[in-house]
Formats: structure tokens, sequence, C-alpha cells
């Protein structure tokens, strides 16, 4: 009777963990979502999975990488004693907004400038910003 509890409580505690490991890029999230719910990887995760190539998914660039063990994946992974361990790979894309990769040219400003040009050159970065919709870069010269 002993070792049957402890079998159950130990094979509840094997299931019940949960592995997830999210990474973000600061980009602005977009609702067009990539997900793999059995990217395969081997050997209790030693041999990993195929990387996911977000060109072909996302045309604005990647806002959110997530990866996780879901229940079905930890059941495959314990009926296969570790040797097979998928996992659920979410890539989740960023919008148009904010991209990393404007158009606009660089505005340069001499690092030598007076407070009032600097300001001046600020507010003229923030205004073609606004106007475009794209990130605007200063070049200190």
């Amino acid at each position: 009777m002993f070792k049957k509890s402890v079998f159950l409580f130990a094979l509840a505690m094997l299931m019940s963990g949960c592995y997830h490991a999210q990474v973000t890029t600061g980009l602005e999230a977009s609702s067009e979502v990539y997900q793999k719910k059995w990217a395969n990887g081997f050997i209790a995760g030693l041999v990993p999975p195929d990387i996911v190539d977000a060109t072909e998914h996302c045309s604005n660039g990647v806002a959110k990488v997530e990866t996780r063990h879901s229940f079905l994946n930890m059941v495959a992974q314990a009926i296969t004693f570790s040797l097979y361990s998928p996992m659920e790979i979410t890539v989740t894309c960023a919008s148009g907004m904010g991209a990393v990769d404007g158009d606009n040219e660089p505005i340069e400003l001499a690092k030598s400038s007076s407070k009032e040009i600097q300001q001046k050159t600020y507010s003229e970065a923030v205004s073609v910003a606004t106007q475009t919709q794209k990130p605007v870069y200063i070049e200190f010269k």
C-alpha cells in the first residue's frame, strides 16, 4: 500500500511539472501567431527541435517566442523514458509599428551642439517618426 502511494505521488509530480520559456524582443505584438505543437526533440532535450525560421511566417519580425511542454508532450516523453521529448513552440509576430529597419534617413547632430540645437533636433526626429510611423535615428558626429 505504501509503495503504491509513493508511486502514485511520484507519477503525479512528474506529470504535473511544466516547462515554459518566453523570450520577448520589445517589438509590438500583432495578432499573427505561428504555432508548432509537436517540435521533435530527443534524449530529454539534449537534441533540440529544429530551428523555426520565423522569416517564413512573420514579415515584420518577431515580438515573442514561447516554448513549453504541454500535457500531451509530457505524456509522450514519459512513455518513451525521455528518449523522445517534444515541445510546443509559439511565435508571435511583430506588428508593422516599431519595426527596427526604418526607411528614414538619419538626422545628424554635432556632439558639440548647443542645448537649443539638440532640443530642435530631437523635436524634428519625433515629428518625422510620428508622420512616417517608422523609427528615426540620430547620428552624433
